[in-house]
């Protein structure tokens, strides 16, 4: 059984993401990230007594 054309551009469904979409959620990810490595540094840092 073939689709035609015709019944391909009827089928609706899935989950569709865009570009833009993914691009945000990696850089969301990304700043969450860096945020949490900065805080960790700078407790590391106050814990080892090396603030400048």
């Amino acid at each position: 059984m073939e689709i035609t054309k015709e019944e391909l551009t009827n089928i609706y469904g899935g989950i569709s993401f865009s570009a833009t979409v993914l691009n945000a959620i990696t850089k969301a990810i990304s700043t969450v990230y860096d945020i949490g490595r900065r805080i960790g540094s700078s407790i590391n840092r106050l814990r080892n007594g090396n603030v400048c």
